[in-house]
């Protein structure tokens, strides 16, 4: 997109909406992928818009029709074009993402928030908890967005959100003292469990690194852009996925659940661990590739497996 674009639109647009039908129009134009917390350049382009204005997410229909300065006509579409250019992620381009209904700084250290585990964690772990966890771990947590949401969901809990990369733990860092939560959401340095010596939970959930090589080499341009040490997990994926499993009954109490989501590489899991009783999530919001093993299915199965 040439600058003689933005300018001619800085000139002939007036309104928010104006210039959200042009920049969708742009969007579709320059074929984007849309994956990294919307499904389409609408979504994508209204999310951008109202953060470069600091509007809420959620505005009235009416002020769509309320006119933009020519300074903020320019921020906006310099954004749009960067999103365009760049092939990047606007979460990146923003330095936010939501999840669970809450705002996440990120950055080129972690993953985009978009895990469907956000819609287990609102629904409180429906059908697997039974009683209120009091100690949870965010396993490869990343931006922290699954510790911070299940500290909201849980206010009685601790929540460890452990991580390999330190990068990683300095964005999830930057978030939980935004949110306000260092006396309850505790980051650690570990790499699986290894950091981890002695600690127990009521609940593990994590989203670890499960892209596979082949899909790896597919991906579009804007996953490549995220850090590969939050993606790449060996040939089939499950690389990491197999230590987590192996060692989790070591740190769940009795009753105990871990959820882990594994994406594409559910193929592989339902070929390798054909005889773990695992339970496969369904999602109303859309999602997969999330499954719940409790403790003692785990302990058993590896007991007969050594």
């Amino acid at each position: 997109m040439e600058n003689t674009d933005i300018n001619e639109a800085v000139q002939e647009l007036e309104t928010i909406l104006d210039v959200v039908r042009w920049s969708v129009s742009r969007f579709n134009q320059a074929g984007l992928y849309f994956g990294h917390g919307t499904d389409n350049a609408w979504d994508e382009v209204i999310s951008m818009v109202l953060q470069v204005l600091h509007l809420p997410q959620q505005i009235d229909l009416q002020l769509y029709q309320s006119r933009l300065t020519t300074s903020e006509k320019r921020q906006v579409l310099e954004l749009i074009q960067r999103r365009i250019d760049e092939r990047v992620p606007a979460a990146y381009l923003t330095n936010q993402a939501w999840f669970c209904g809450l705002p996440f700084y990120v950055d080129e250290r972690v993953l985009v928030p978009r895990s469907p585990i956000a819609e287990l964690i609102q629904n409180r772990f429906a059908g697997f908890l039974t009683e209120e966890p009091g100690y949870i771990l965010d396993l490869c947590t990343g931006s922290a967005c699954i510790a911070i949401a299940c500290a909201y969901e849980f206010p009685e809990a601790q929540v460890d959100a452990a991580d390999i990369s330190y990068d990683a733990l300095d964005v999830a860092s930057i978030n939980i003292e935004e949110h306000q939560l260092q006396d309850r959401v505790f980051p650690l340095h570990s790499d699986v469990y290894s950091g981890l010596a002695g600690q127990k939970y009521d609940l593990i959930v994590t989203n670890p690194p499960y892209v596979d090589a082949e899909d790896i080499a597919d991906m579009p341009e804007e996953f490549h852009v995220e850090p590969v040490i939050g993606l790449a997990a060996g040939e089939d994926g499950l690389d990491i996925v197999h230590t987590i499993l192996r060692d989790a009954p070591d740190h769940l109490n009795d009753g105990g659940w871990l959820i882990v989501e594994v994406g594409n590489s559910l193929v592989h899991m339902n070929e390798q661990y054909a005889d773990l009783p695992l339970t496969w999530i369904t999602f109303e919001h859309g999602g997969d590739g999330v499954f719940a093993v409790q403790k003692e299915a785990l302990a058993e199965y590896f007991a007969g497996n050594e």
